[in-house]
């Protein structure tokens, strides 16, 4: 007998809301994650309304948290000239620190089993997986979740694609104090990026922004750059300097990929960053890394009931629905980070929404879903 019905790899948004999923349906679930709860995380740290009803289903409210509220959006060029709107949803700021803790309690909680490991090798066979760590772990499982973020060196040992493509981002973030407007999001482009900026829980700021690596390297260090670049935006530039860091040091990571990623690797369900990352610009990578946990819990789900003939058709209805929900977003993602790296452009854009600003949640709809329907 398998060791688990489920091995999901990574305890992040989409290994552990998956985790919930499978688990209130009966299955047994084991969540391998490389590192120890609960950790800071590279993240914008905002996520629309569009999945609260789920996580509440899930009986993981994160009201419970004490997020902050969040109701409107700001967007500022490189001049600093901005428009601001109501979000369409609305949504809330909760650190990765506090939600990701929170959502491995409720796995652990619910029957789950969280293993702190590193997952070296899986292998399918037999209409079943074999998954060996870094702990010296064998464990054999009937399916297995993709869960582990935006690029693991498990990426190069299953061969994926885009793993031997280099990615010129690079991804800035930590946490300040400071004066900030209570139920906003702000999203400020500069030359070469744009940076999020919004309160998470206990009125703490969140600032989180994504840097062209070839504009990033021509300075000594992080400070230099926001000074020389970021600081042009007078928005930015005032955020900053009326902010207190709260992190020794800001969190980094480098080669973070938007190129298109199989939703199927090897039979394994890829879900969340896994699957696909949207540009941060739109500021709704954490519903969507949630959200593609539903649909593969939901159709596996549907597998093991018998409503699907064969693995195969599972793969295949899990691929066609992730496309369905997600394509067109990506595909607004791109546009939209194209048009705010050409400085002209995104002034003149911005000039557009200054006049109409009633076009600003209209561009936003097209990178959020609806509320779930459960």
């Amino acid at each position: 007998m398998p060791d688990a019905d489920v091995i999901i790899v990574g305890g992040g948004l989409a290994g552990l809301t998956g985790a919930l999923h499978l688990l209130r349906a009966g299955l047994r679930v084991t969540v391998i994650e490389k590192y120890p709860f609960p950790r800071h995380k590279v993240c914008g740290e905002y996520i629309s309304n569009e999945v609260l009803p789920y996580l509440q289903w899930l009986g993981a409210d994160p009201g419970v948290l004490s997020p902050a509220r969040i109701s409107r959006v700001r967007v500022s060029a490189v001049s600093g000239k901005s428009v601001e709107a109501q979000l369409p949803l609305g949504g809330f700021g909760i650190s990765r620190y506090a939600l990701d803790q929170f959502l491995m309690q409720r796995v652990v909680a619910a029957g789950g089993i969280v293993l702190e490991d590193t997952v070296d090798d899986i292998s399918f066979q037999n209409d079943g997986f074999r998954v060996l760590t870094t702990g010296m772990l064998q464990l054999t499982a009937r399916f297995v979740i993709g869960a582990y973020g935006k690029r693991s060196a498990l990426d190069q040992q299953l061969i994926r694609d885009f793993s031997t493509q280099r990615s010129p981002w690079l991804a800035v973030k930590s946490h300040y104090e400071g004066d900030f407007p209570d139920g906003l999001v702000a999203l400020h482009n500069f030359m070469g990026g744009y940076c999020g900026v919004s309160k998470v829980e206990n009125n703490i700021i969140n600032i989180c922004y994504l840097v062209s690596y070839d504009t990033f390297r021509q300075f000594k260090n992080i400070t230099a750059h926001q000074q020389e670049v970021l600081y042009r935006n007078p928005q930015l530039k005032d955020v900053l300097e009326h902010s207190k860091p709260l992190f020794e040091r800001p969190l980094t990571i480098s080669q973070v990929s938007f190129a298109e990623k199989q939703k199927v690797d090897n039979h394994i369900l890829m879900t969340g960053d896994t699957a696909g990352l949207i540009h941060p610009l739109c500021g709704n990578g954490m519903a969507m890394a949630i959200h593609s946990a539903k649909i593969a819990a939901e159709q596996l789900l549907s597998f093991v009931s018998g409503h699907l003939s064969s693995r195969q058709e599972m793969e295949r209805n899990y691929v066609r629905a992730w496309k369905r929900e997600f394509s067109k977003r990506m595909q607004a993602g791109k546009v939209l980070s194209a048009v705010f790296r050409k400085q002209e452009l995104a002034a003149g854009i911005m000039s557009g929404l200054v006049l109409f600003p009633a076009l600003l949640p209209v561009i936003i709809r097209q990178t959020h879903g609806k509320p779930f329907k459960l």
